[in-house]
């Protein structure tokens, strides 16, 4: 499934204020292009893979994705990867050791000897992400654009809600579909409670998966505000699902997302995608 939105003209006049933003995925592909001159959403892809890939076959997928859209041949100011993945783990800072990244991973991902960890820190929030990137997409994009800078889905999405938040006194749940992939934020007065990413099938499997993290947390559906994003609409049968069980529940809309000129585009991309630029 692709969904798609071009401006050429755009492309073809303002390459020096040009920034790309990739985010990359075993389910999928997305990128979006910002012309910084008028903050402006000039071109977007959202590709979703019809089964689960491995490192090798997105490669192969992004290669293909790039050429075809001229990505290429583009001179950019700014690139930006966002590796969506489940092999991560938030630490608290006052905690976090860098030599002893592979510990922060052992519990909840399967890691080999030979992978690359690394991490990111989220800025004001005291909270460090431990995660392994796709190297081989890494070594990809460093050899088409040189220096360029990669971040976990995780880093930029935490970060993002937790600056758009309010700072209510209860916690509020946001649950964000992407590409059959559930992300789940918990935050009570601009502090992250939980933070976790499964995959889901079906609608009953997303309503199982939030519902249950509710639960843990002894969150009650009828109190509790609950925002979906993501690939999430009103009349969506995810939407009409959770409605059925939480009596609190709307489209996260964010405060600090606008671009002139982007309304298609913003509709129908990932949080992370906009806000990684």
């Amino acid at each position: 499934m692709t969904k798609k939105s071009t401006n050429k003209q755009h492309i073809d006049s303002s390459k020096d204020f040009l920034r790309l933003s990739i985010q990359i995925g075993l389910n999928g592909l997305s990128f979006c292009i910002l012309d910084t001159l008028h903050t402006e959403i000039i071109s977007s892809e959202h590709r979703t893979f019809v089964e689960t890939l491995d490192p090798f076959q997105v490669l192969k997928e992004l290669k293909n994705l790039m050429e075809a859209e001229g990505i290429t041949k583009t001179a950019f100011a700014e690139v930006v990867a966002v590796h969506r993945n489940t092999l991560f783990g938030l630490v608290p800072k006052a905690l976090f050791k860098e030599n002893e990244l592979p510990n922060y991973l052992q519990f909840n991902a399967k890691i080999l000897a030979n992978d690359h960890i690394t991490h990111d820190e989220l800025e004001g929030y005291d909270i460090v992400n431990t995660y392994v990137p796709f190297v081989n997409i890494n070594n990809y994009l460093y050899e088409l654009f040189g220096e360029f800078t990669f971040k976990h889905h995780a880093t930029v999405l935490v970060q993002t809600l937790l600056n758009e938040h309010k700072g209510a006194k209860r916690p509020v749940v946001y649950a964000n579909a992407y590409q059959k992939e559930l992300d789940i934020t918990i935050i009570s007065q601009k502090k992250l409670l939980l933070f976790n990413s499964t995959s889901f099938d079906t609608a009953d499997d997303f309503l199982y998966h939030l519902l249950f993290t509710m639960e843990q947390l002894e969150l009650d559906t009828e109190q509790t505000l609950v925002y979906l994003l993501g690939d999430i609409r009103e009349k969506d049968a995810l939407y009409a699902k959770c409605y059925e069980y939480i009596s609190k529940l709307s489209i996260f809309v964010p405060a600090t997302t606008s671009f002139a000129g982007g309304a298609t585009a913003t509709e129908t991309m990932d949080l992370t995608l906009l806000n990684a630029l």
